[in-house]
């Protein structure tokens, strides 16, 4: 009977060598943070508002405190607790209109805050990032949702352009479920004037009590018949999940759908049989009590033995805190995956990134040499 030196436990059934050489096998496939953090990860569902971190927010309130002593804002680090991350659908949106907002809300704040989200994502070994934002018209600074939009793509150009970064970022804009159906055609204008400057598509989102999204059947049809890729929020809650609106999302022939959280059989069947992507956020769903249970209960557990594109993103990691490789690495503890698996994970989402094949090519390089 031998000993193995790195469990310090006896074997009967194999040599110290073989034991320890299994052991060791078996270290060296384990998943922890610096693994994930380390894999070369798509995100398809940030939304960059929601990316902004709580020391960003507290840096831009310390900017707007020196040139305004009297600023009616509490300190972000105040308002938003470190390590609070239960909000939900009732407190989750108050937080962007009444706080968020307010504190981004001129061209400097926008640009430090959205430079600040390029480069955390890309710290988190993110290669490539579709950013998602509602334009914003901000009155009291003189800025149109154009001024807006214009900013923002130009921070991504720059970013982009610069050959010592490792990710690539582009732009969805966001129609809200609130906007009117002449509000949705202006996001679309805008999606179309700046395709050429990194816009790769549009969104549907805000809040799933809101609204009826038969308003903007006719803004969506046309993103699509200019050829503009589709990603909608999709029975995100039991509210936003009747017959009629899924089957109104669907009409639009989304390339993606971000949540499917309370979908019927029915409604699986046509997604696998059209073949449209899932973007699956754990933490969101489970801070937020959009799904019954925790992370093991997490529809990821369904979704990634269907045979559509399944692929894990942040929602809102500045107010869930947990980056892209805390998501991968909660799906490893939680359904059992391995190294391998979770770089086949990741690979996988380059089918439905919205950039094509001109990415493409340069993600599948980069995980053909990439070894777990």
């Amino acid at each position: 009977m031998s000993v193995c030196t790195l469990t310090r436990t006896r074997c009967c059934c194999c040599t110290a060598l073989e034991c320890c050489s299994t052991t060791m096998a078996a270290a060296s496939l384990s998943v922890d943070l610096d693994f994930t953090r380390r894999l070369p990860k798509i995100e398809l569902h940030a939304h960059l508002t929601g990316s902004i971190s709580r020391a960003c927010l507290h840096d831009i309130w310390m900017s707007q405190k020196r040139q305004q002593p009297d600023l009616a804002i509490e300190d972000p680090l105040v308002a938003i607790p470190s390590g609070k991350v239960d909000y939900d659908v009732q407190t989750f949106f108050p937080l962007f209109s009444s706080y968020i907002y307010k504190l981004c809300n001129d061209v400097a704040s926008i640009e430090f805050s959205t430079t600040a989200v390029l480069h955390e994502f890309q710290s988190d070994g993110v290669v490539y990032l579709e950013l998602r934002t509602t334009p914003r018209a901000i009155a009291e600074h003189n800025i149109s949702k154009d001024d807006y939009v214009r900013t923002v793509t130009h921070l991504l150009t720059a970013h982009n352009e610069d050959t010592s970064n490792t990710m690539r970022v582009f732009l969805i804009l966001s129609v809200d479920r609130r906007n009117t159906l002449a509000e949705a055609d202006e996001v679309i204008d805008l999606a179309i004037k700046y395709r050429s400057s990194g816009v790769v598509g549009v969104d549907l989102c805000g809040n799933p009590a809101k609204g009826d999204v038969r308003t903007f059947t006719t803004a969506f049809s046309r993103a699509k018949a200019v050829g503009l890729n589709i990603t909608v929020h999709f029975a995100e809650t039991a509210a936003s999940a009747t017959d009629q609106e899924l089957h109104t999302l669907l009409s639009w022939q989304p390339d993606r759908l971000g949540h499917v959280i309370h979908v019927k059989d029915e409604f699986r069947a046509m997604i696998e049989a059209r073949n449209i992507a899932v973007e699956l956020c754990l933490s969101c769903n489970v801070h937020a009590k959009l799904i019954t249970g925790t992370y093991s209960d997490h529809h990821f557990g369904m979704w990634r033995h269907s045979s559509v594109p399944v692929v894990l993103c942040t929602d809102d990691v500045g107010v869930f805190c947990s980056p892209l490789s805390a998501e991968y690495h909660l799906a490893a503890t939680n359904f059992d995956l391995d190294r391998r698996q979770l770089k086949q994970l990741a690979e996988r989402a380059i089918s439905c990134i919205f950039m094509g094949s001109t990415e493409g090519g340069r993600l599948r390089n980069i995980y053909s040499t990439w070894e777990v």
